[in-house]
């Protein structure tokens, strides 16, 4: 019995023994575990440089990067390295910034031009202000988180310099993971310019067609119902010649059909060609800005030469453009109209109009403002567009021509006679006079005699 208790005791102490054993072989492996760290946790810590960012009084700057949904991309920069980061003052981002440029910023759809903003503010490696170089000469170039470069750069005058922008606070906050460099101005990399310039360009207008815009109708040969839709490369829908204006014209020939390495015109690119022109050329700004910003004009005016039609613009200068009222503005639609009536659906010159009033006197040459004409005629040696008070004369012929789209530019707004009401025609009805009795001869002579002593008064007859 003893024998027995011995071997089952001696079991048990076995057990106990290899169990201690392989505890004592996992402490090795836990006391080799790696210490809490960012990258592993996916989270940062209270002393972080991000969070120092978010607390911090560049709250402009803070917005945006949360706005830029960039909070967890900057998480995974820190987790894997230190950095350097140069902020803006709030008042180069809410008052010195552009304000048409920080709309563009925060649009939407220009969410990825807003995050290369933002990472071009960014080093992945740490620079505190004993590490700028100390001289000019000495200029040091970082990549950042854009995979752009910055450089920085010591003035002669002590001041630390990144690119064009001058650091007021150097190591503003710094933390174990990163530093903070308060800068004067925003960092603007050049691909979010040439974003922003590409912004401005003709192809992004969205503006709303306006109500009654002439469009083409296959049937009457008129500019009023929308036309077909029609493939890029394909001819018009009508013939080039049937959207010229109808009488004796002495324009030079016409553009030709479609064609080019793309068989197709590019109207909007000519639209552009010639409102930069316009603005180059001075005095026609506001011309310019009206075909643009105002109305959609220039959208309207690509389409249709991107069709295989051909224009002449006669554009007002700015002090005939200054010299529009407000009611003539304001009024829904005016802006067009006014437009439409300065486009003529035919291709001329200075020499072509001329010679066209030389040789036939008064020329009518239809526009885009059915079924209105403007009137062109000679006059002192020029040529002069409408009527009486309202004509304007040719002031700066051929200022773009490239054989689909003319400019030729006056000196006066041109407006539509107006209808002048018919008189009314009063109808005059004859006044019927009383018969009066008929006398004889006798009677004649008696009334006279009794009229010389004054008793013709007694005789109704006489009176």
């Amino acid at each position: 019995m003893e024998i027995h208790n011995y071997s089952i005791s001696k079991l048990f102490f076995t057990f106990v023994l290899l169990s201690i054993e392989g505890v004592c072989a996992t402490l090795p492996e836990t006391s080799s575990l790696k210490p809490f760290s960012l990258s592993n946790s996916g989270q940062i810590n209270s002393n972080s440089v991000l969070v120092a960012l978010l607390d911090s009084h560049y709250t402009e700057l803070s917005e945006l990067v949360e706005k830029a949904l960039l909070l967890q991309t900057l998480e995974d920069a820190v987790g894997n390295h230190n950095i350097t980061i140069f902020a803006p003052r709030n008042e180069a981002l809410e008052r010195d910034l552009d304000p048409e440029f920080k709309r563009f910023l925060l649009e939407p759809g220009n969410l990825r031009s807003l995050q290369t903003l933002l990472m071009f503010h960014i080093i992945p490696n740490r620079i505190g202000s004993n590490e700028w170089p100390m001289t000019d000469a000495e200029s040091t170039r970082h990549k950042t988180l854009s995979n752009d470069h910055l450089h920085l750069t010591c003035k002669d005058s002590g001041k630390k310099t990144v690119d064009l922008a001058t650091v007021i606070h150097p190591d503003a906050v710094i933390r174990p993971d990163g530093v903070i460099h308060g800068i004067e101005r925003l960092l603007v990399p050049r691909s979010v310019q040439e974003d922003f310039n590409r912004r401005r360009n003709l192809r992004s207008i969205s503006a709303v067609l306006p109500e009654g815009a002439p469009e083409v109708d296959p049937r009457t040969n008129r500019l009023k119902k929308p036309a077909t839709p029609v493939s890029i490369g394909s001819p018009p829908v009508l013939p080039i010649f049937d959207a010229m204006a109808p009488g004796p014209s002495l324009a030079p020939a016409p553009a030709p059909g479609p064609g080019g390495p793309h068989h197709h015109f590019d109207g909007e690119s000519q639209v552009k060609d010639f409102i930069q022109t316009l603005l180059h050329y001075g005095g026609y700004n506001e011309m310019a800005d009206i075909l643009v910003n105002l109305t959609s004009l220039a959208t309207e005016m690509g389409r249709l030469v991107s069709e295989g039609y051909v224009l002449t613009v006669l554009a007002p200068n700015d002090e005939a453009m200054a010299k529009l009222t407000t009611d003539q503005l304001s009024e829904p639609g005016a802006p067009e109209q006014i437009m439409y009536y300065h486009l003529i659906p035919e291709y001329q010159t200075e020499e072509s109009m001329y010679n066209s009033v030389r040789r036939f006197g008064k020329i009518r040459y239809d526009t885009l403002r059915m079924p209105h004409k403007v009137v062109a005629q000679e006059a002192d040696g020029s040529v002069k567009f409408g009527h009486a008070d309202g004509s304007a004369y040719l002031f700066d012929p051929d200022i773009y021509t490239d054989g689909r789209i003319s400019v030729q530019g006056i000196d006066g707004v041109l407006f539509p006679p107006d209808e002048e009401p018919k008189p009314e025609t009063k109808t005059v009805q004859p006044t019927k006079a009383a018969a009066k009795p008929r006398r004889g001869k006798l009677l004649e002579l008696a009334c006279r005699m009794l009229g010389a002593v004054g008793q013709d008064s007694r005789f109704t007859t006489c009176q």
